[in-house]
């Protein structure tokens, strides 16, 4: 049975070599050559002089080099980095800084658009290119195609981890400031797919396509659940809803996942009578009841899974589609192998239908964010109810969102805790968006916060005081120079006089954004 994350594609490879295992544009490997190329990657960093535990980011659309590359690293016995294709060059030097990026894998292009910013990234020093090296001074870059190499079985098995060991860090939005990087397990990736795949029913006939990002949780996902399961699956960098539509019909595809907007244009497409989709399912905000109908009448033969989960401990709770018209607006019940609990802020129970925070506890539970013990201990704490004999204190994940349960355990989310907007799937950092405002240099104060939008989950707006005669289309221009789609507000507004503060002195933003609500709800 798979230990570690790489051992899915091994192990797929033991039983159905010929099976096929990844699908991109007109290239299709089966399990033998996936687990060829996993090898070649491997090879390729530990020739680089990737140490154990020394971080490999990978800064790439989705491809064969991308997966090839995580899964290498982790067969190399480092730790990989996805990052997020659409991030800007500071976001992504911020994660390779702040995680001690040793080596890097991306495209000439990519390379190029990151200039200067690699400066804030002492530790990093090899690149790899996609096809051939190009000249840098800061670092070496090496071509990818002509790196791969199979290492020596002697060599991998010096490297071997163990399951308690770092697999990956996924860089998750703070509400705080800059991204905090969630750092994962072997056990708690391990864990995760078995469990989402035990209650997809998943199995060696399905075809996954994969068109969420794979530095997102959820994505990510796709990928080892399809490798666990010897499955098949296709990456797809798509631009519109209709590419989705035609790759599931022209790859006859049995599993979707997507988030809230995505599937709100996908719905309303026209879909085949005789369409190979077996299931769906949703995380990433709460899919809104039209939607949810029109999906079913779009799909009558595909189950609906609505799902609940956070990077910290990757997937919670589902709802099972045999619920649906029972309970359309819960998030579910627990997974396998994991304890969801409703608790009030002493660590106790809640009655059922009374609100409490959502803990989660168990094997997904990650091992905390990087380098930063003040974040981890503010979201990772003891478990409620552990028993003062167990000298070991067992940590749980207290996720910041308040929610209720029933008598029956299903869980229905009421709100966040904190100030995090969630942007189609997206975790926003209103900080991070007023950061990007204030380097502008266009405004003397700014406070960015999410309202209720039908398609998104949640817009962003953007309160700005500035500092001299600016339109807010210039301001906005700025901020889509600046900012990934996905932070970019969705309105701008100007006030002509500072923001009110709170006790402490801070900007007070839960106020401006009731007042806000009371006078615009309806802009975005």
């Amino acid at each position: 049975m798979a230990d570690l994350i790489h051992d899915f594609i091994f192990d797929s490879a033991r039983r159905t070599p010929g099976a096929e295992a990844l699908v991109y544009s007109a290239a299709r490997l089966d399990y033998t050559a996936l687990a060829a190329a996993v090898e070649g990657a491997a090879g390729a960093f530990i020739a680089a002089a990737v140490q154990p535990r020394e971080r490999v980011a990978v800064f790439l659309e989705k491809r064969i080099e991308n997966v090839a590359a995580m899964f290498g690293a982790s067969l190399a016995g480092a730790v990989f980095v996805p990052v997020n294709p659409q991030l800007k060059a500071e976001q992504v030097a911020h994660i390779l800084a702040d995680c001690n990026v040793r080596v890097l894998l991306t495209s000439p292009e990519r390379l190029a658009q990151l200039g200067e910013a690699l400066a804030q990234c002492p530790d990093l020093k090899t690149v790899f290119v996609t096809g051939a090296a190009v000249p840098a001074e800061r670092f070496e870059v090496r071509g990818w195609d002509a790196a791969q190499a199979a290492p020596e079985q002697a060599v991998l098995a010096a490297r071997r981890a163990i399951d308690a060991d770092m697999a990956a860090i996924l860089y998750t939005s703070g509400s705080t400031g800059k991204p905090k990087g969630v750092v994962l397990s072997h056990r708690n990736m391990v864990a995760g797919a078995r469990s989402v795949a035990s209650y997809l029913h998943m199995a060696p006939q399905d075809r996954i396509l994969s068109v969420l990002p794979l530095s997102f949780d959820y994505g990510l996902s796709q990928l080892t659940c399809a490798f666990l399961a010897g499955a098949t699956a296709v990456l797809l960098n798509h631009l519109f809803a209709k590419d989705v539509l035609k790759a599931v019909v022209d790859e006859r595809i049995t599993g979707l996942a997507a988030v809230p907007p995505l599937w709100f244009q996908l719905c309303a497409l026209p879909w085949p009578a005789d369409c190979t989709l077996r299931y769906l399912t949703n995380s990433g905000g709460a899919m809104p009841a039209t939607t949810v109908a029109a999906l079913r009448a779009a799909l009558p033969r595909a189950q609906l899974f609505l799902m609940y989960g956070l990077t910290e401990a990757f997937r919670s709770t589902y709802l099972p589609p045999s619920e649906l018209e029972r309970r359309p607006d819960s998030i579910g019940r627990a997974i396998p192998n994991a304890q969801v609990m409703v608790v009030r802020p002493d660590g106790t129970p809640c009655e059922p239908h009374e609100p409490g925070e959502l803990v989660h506890r168990g094997a997904l539970v990650s091992l905390g964010y990087w380098n930063d013990p003040v974040k981890t201990a503010e979201r990772f704490k003891p478990a409620p109810g552990h028993d003062p004999a167990l000298p070991l204190v067992e940590m749980a994940v207290w996720s910041g969102d308040t929610v209720r349960m029933d008598e029956e355990g299903y869980l229905y989310f009421i709100g966040r805790s904190d100030d995090m907007i969630k942007v189609s799937g997206y975790r926003v950092s209103p900080n991070e968006v007023e950061e990007a405002v204030y380097a502008t240099g266009l405004v003397a104060e700014t406070v960015a916060f999410g309202v209720p939008h039908p398609q998104l989950g949640q817009a962003i707006v953007l309160l700005a005081l500035p500092k001299e005669d600016v339109g807010d289309k210039a301001l906005l221009k700025e901020c889509q120079r600046r900012l990934p789609a996905w932070m970019v507000p969705a309105h701008i507004a100007f006030v002509m006089e500072a923001f009110p503060r709170n006790p402490n002195g801070k900007i007070d933003r839960k106020n401006l954004r009731m007042n806000y609500l009371t006078m615009f709800e309806d802009t975005p």
